[in-house]
């Protein structure tokens, strides 16, 4: 075998460790809860916050893809999650001590849509 080819190898097995390695770690909001206990029921909140606003960006966007409308409707979109999750997306920001205005709610609307907006496409899996 060459050295390129056990190169290969090693890396190969570093990638199924790793898969392992992440698929039992620990989610980062319950390790901050373990190492800064507290701030546990905040972190909790802006996660469940984070996770929703990410929820109704997620719908919206595949309602508006479904319909073939997903360009120049920016101000459509963010009405529709601000409808669907801006009340509690508030209410859980204002449990962690977040003064939550709804421009500040759109803000992290934008915020959210700005981060999926630059993330990679995930690669399609193939039938094997």
């Amino acid at each position: 075998m060459s050295f390129i080819g056990v190169l290969e190898a090693i890396g190969k097995d570093f990638a199924k460790g790793l898969k392992w390695a992440v698929q039992y770690s620990l989610p980062v909001e319950r390790l901050v809860a373990l190492l800064f206990p507290a701030v546990a029921p905040a972190m909790t909140a802006i996660a469940d916050a984070t996770t929703l606003i990410q929820s109704a960006v997620l719908l919206v966007e595949q309602k508006y893809a479904a319909s073939g409308a997903q360009t120049g409707t920016g101000p459509q979109k963010l009405a529709e999650v601000m409808t669907l999750a801006g009340g509690a997306v508030a209410a859980l920001l204002r449990q962690a001590g977040i003064a939550a205005t709804p421009d500040y709610v759109q803000s992290l609307v934008s915020a959210v849509v700005a981060v999926l907006n630059v993330q990679p496409a995930p690669t399609p899996a193939t039938a094997k």
